[in-house]
């Protein structure tokens, strides 16, 4: 029986996909597996019950990966689940953008006792009056699951759309319109377009990439758009572009207390995935990739182990091994197992930066004392007997 505990709310659509073999507890403590939305897990000791955490969204942000890592705890996510939500709020904030709609509406709110309200609008909407997105300029930097979403509707919209990624998947090429611009630089999106909206994750090198070096480089009044991770821009900077013009609009769906009320932000409360059918999406995927590991060791969508499938094991055993990516491990294990007269059918290994994961089928069934011969050779961090 697989225990798993729930840190945030989970659609019951995803939570139904859990067969028998499942059971949900309360107590963090003694989950073998945790699904988690934004519920932070930096503070929480990992127990050594735990064998992995699925993410039912994109960023990790708010869990410890490498401390994971080092307990051999796969963490999963779940990308594209909620791309299309994501992308319908990004178009919202182009218009959001372009027309002074969010100060209509509160200019409205504030006349609505007034008994000539038609004759009062009549006189001041030109006050709120803004412009067309199409045929305007948009970048679109960052091109996976949501900004190939974005590119393309924008494009059916009539925007001339330059798409930067110089990481871009093969499925993502596929998948983006023909008409989309191919940008070389990131100097080239800051000088062309009219609107910037990023899709890239929170890293090092990403931090602050909104700062008064670029903004300098952009054309004035450029509106941007925010709807990745709110460290991806210096607010500091950005106040002081919007202050000038340099910036027209800044939207975030990430308010903070230095942006949350300037003038030219429009502040949304983090509202990107917040639809029924994105919620119901990541549920679905986090409970498959959570099933597929416990049950048979694979691995679809991790953030801190490499991606490894050997199906469904057909031999008498299967044993799965989290380790360090150092050398001589694989011949450690193979003479771990013919010391003990066990045969190898089927065997795979990848590894991802410092960490490694190997996935032995074996013509006899796996026992705890093999596990334990492997356990203590070092490196290893986890051995799980699948079958």
């Amino acid at each position: 029986m697989f225990k798993i505990n729930c840190l945030n709310p989970i659609a019951n659509i995803g939570l139904d996909i859990f067969s028998d073999k499942y059971e949900q507890v309360d107590n963090y403590n003694e989950a073998n597996a945790v699904l988690v939305r934004s519920a932070s897990m930096h503070d929480l000791d990992i127990p050594e019950s735990l064998e992995a955490i699925a993410r039912a969204g994109a960023g990790v942000n708010n869990i410890p990966l490498d401390k994971c890592a080092e307990k051999g705890v796969v963490v999963f996510n779940t990308p594209g689940a909620n791309a299309n939500g994501v992308k319908e709020l990004v178009i919202a904030g182009l218009l959001l953008a372009s027309r002074d709609i969010v100060g209509g509406v509160n200019w409205v709110g504030s006349v609505k006792e007034e008994p000539e309200v038609a004759k009062l609008v009549e006189k001041n909407k030109s006050k709120f009056a803004g412009v067309e997105i199409q045929g305007k300029k948009l970048g679109v930097i960052g091109l996976g699951a949501i900004g190939v979403l974005v590119a393309n509707a924008a494009n059916r919209l009539g925007m001339e759309v330059y798409g930067y990624d110089p990481f871009i998947s093969v499925d993502a090429a596929w998948n983006l319109s023909r008409d989309i611009k191919h940008s070389k630089s990131l100097e080239e999106i800051y000088r062309e377009c009219d609107y910037i909206t990023v899709h890239v994750p929170l890293t090092d090198t990403t931090k602050g990439m909104f700062n008064k070096e670029v903004f300098e480089i952009m054309k004035d009044g450029v509106k941007i758009l925010n709807f990745s991770r709110d460290s991806l821009v210096n607010d500091d900077d950005m106040i002081e572009a919007l202050n000038s013009g340099k910036v027209n609009r800044y939207v975030t769906d990430f308010p903070n207390p230095k942006v949350a009320g300037t003038q030219g932000v429009i502040a949304i409360p983090h509202l990107g995935a917040s639809t029924n059918e994105s919620e119901d999406n990541c549920a679905v995927m986090a409970v498959k990739e959570l099933m597929e590991y416990l049950e048979n060791g694979n691995i679809k969508n991790s953030v801190n182990y490499p991606n490894c499938d050997m199906g469904v094991c057909t031999q008498a055993g299967r044993i799965a091994i989290n380790h360090k990516n150092i050398p001589n491990m694989l011949s450690q294990f193979t003479s771990t197992l013919a010391n003990e007269n066990i045969n190898i059918s089927d065997m795979i290994n990848k590894s991802r930066g410092q960490w490694a994961y190997t996935m032995l089928d074996i013509e006899s069934p796996a026992t705890v004392e093999i596990a334990k011969k492997i356990e203590e050779i070092g490196g290893v961090v986890k051995v799980r007997i699948i079958k």
